[in-house]
């Protein structure tokens, strides 16, 4: 049986303990919309909505965009999660070290957890 969007994205949340009023504050979509979408009653939000739950949860945006049934190509080359956040940054992350990219990402995680407190 294929998984739903909504389901995977309540059990989602639940796993960090968040409450949709949580959830909403952290991404600016209305709990209401969040509580349609984890019922199911939502089924195709826009990828603006499905990256900023994406972001939240710590969850894969192409996996996200594959169950709202979006058509998804990848190609080491075109890999979407790479593609999102440099856009947003206007950087280009493709040419990094490996040790740049992991100093980036301890870095990003220090900041998500002073954003969470």
């Amino acid at each position: 049986m294929k998984e739903k969007l909504g389901t995977y994205l309540k059990n989602s949340r639940l796993k960090f303990n968040l409450k949709l009023r949580q959830v909403e504050f952290r991404t600016g979509i209305s709990n209401a919309y969040i509580s349609q979408l984890e019922n199911n009653k939502i089924s195709n939000p826009s990828p603006s909505v499905l990256y900023k739950l994406a972001d939240c949860y710590k969850l894969s945006y192409t996996y996200l965009m594959r169950l709202a049934g979006y058509p998804i190509t990848e190609s080491p080359k075109d890999n979407i999660e790479k593609i999102a956040p440099a856009y947003r940054l206007n950087a280009d992350f493709n040419n990094l070290t490996k040790e740049e990219e992991d100093k980036l990402i301890e870095y990003l995680s220090f900041l998500r957890s002073r954003r969470q407190k």
